[in-house]
């Protein structure tokens, strides 16, 4: 590797440095894996850390990895911006929903006030018609007549107390409608001030991813190029399978990709100082990498410690 880097591997970002160890780890192929604390903060190689020999490796899958790292990354930001218009859309649907809210109350109160008017015309109605009928009344000669105009006299009279009541009726709900009205229209104007903040941000998010995904887009042809085109291309195919993974580690006789076994030849193999040869799971297809870790030297004893566990 030309110079230090982060790779995913095995869900951890772990930063790779070059350094000078012991007789077995003296060339420019031995490098120190620095991990990332749980608040990805990070965490220095103590002098006795693990050693990840790169010869024992084939020489295009830390560069693999690192494409990996990216490709990932590329991925989770197209999926953010994808989502950025939709969450325009959803923002504009609530301040629709309040616009309609405003023009159905608007409605609503305009109905009021037409039925508030039919009632007070038909009170003038009833009301001229009664006095009609008692002016008429001091005209009649018989009784049946006199008794005729007595009954519609009660019949409007009753008719002009039904439609009062229905008036105040009206009134007193047209009063509820109207305050219905001014309360959605200030809803409104705070709706479209809210939005307007919301809309602000979301489009300043994303820019700013924009500009992250243009970056990582330089990073990616920056790390794409020193990769031979064959083992690109078959990155490539098996990443597109494989939801933009197209490596995976095996550990502990696994593929830690589909979790089935790795044949026992195949990771003694990807253990060999010679490794010039890619191998992909027999199950799911992934290419294969080990991080079996070689021991550090002790600068206490000049001896080399025990390994740590690629697991921990």
């Amino acid at each position: 590797m030309d110079s230090p880097c982060a790779l995913m591997i095995g869900g951890k970002f772990l930063v790779v440095s070059q350094t000078q160890t012991s007789q077995n780890t003296s060339s420019p192929d031995a490098i120190r894996i620095d991990g990332t604390g749980s608040n990805g903060t990070c965490i220095r190689a103590s002098q006795r850390s693990a050693v990840l020999n790169l010869g024992q490796m084939h020489p295009a899958i830390p560069r693999l990895l690192e494409l990996q790292t990216i490709d990932l990354h590329i991925a989770a930001l197209r999926a953010e911006l994808e989502a950025f218009p939709k969450r325009v859309q959803e923002a504009d649907l609530k301040l629709t929903g309040a616009r309609k809210a405003v023009a159905a109350a608007r409605e609503a109160h305009t109905r009021s006030l037409t039925e508030r008017k039919k009632f007070e015309l038909d009170v003038q109605q009833w009301k001229e018609r009664a006095r009609k009928y008692r002016e008429q009344s001091g005209a009649v000669k018989t009784n049946e007549a006199y008794k005729a105009l007595q009954h519609e006299i009660a019949n409007a009279e009753a008719e002009v107390a039904k439609a009062e009541e229905r008036q105040l009726e009206i009134m007193m709900s047209g009063e509820d409608s109207e305050s219905r009205v001014k309360n959605l229209e200030i809803a409104l104007k705070q709706a479209e001030q809210s939005i307007a903040v919301e809309r602000k941000e979301i489009q300043g998010q994303y820019a700013a991813r924009k500009k992250d995904l243009d970056a990582a887009l330089a990073d990616r042809e920056r790390a794409i190029a020193p990769i031979p085109e064959d083992f690109r291309v078959l990155y490539e195919r098996i990443a597109k399978r494989h939801h933009g993974v197209g490596l995976a580690e095996a550990r502990d006789g696994q593929c830690r990709g589909c979790g089935m076994r790795v044949l026992p030849h195949i990771l003694q193999q990807l253990l060999q100082d010679a490794n010039d040869e890619l191998f992909r799971c027999e199950s799911c297809g992934l290419i294969l990498y080990s991080l079996e870790p070689i021991p550090a030297p002790n600068p206490e004893t000049g001896t080399a410690t025990s390994s740590v566990s690629s697991s921990s």
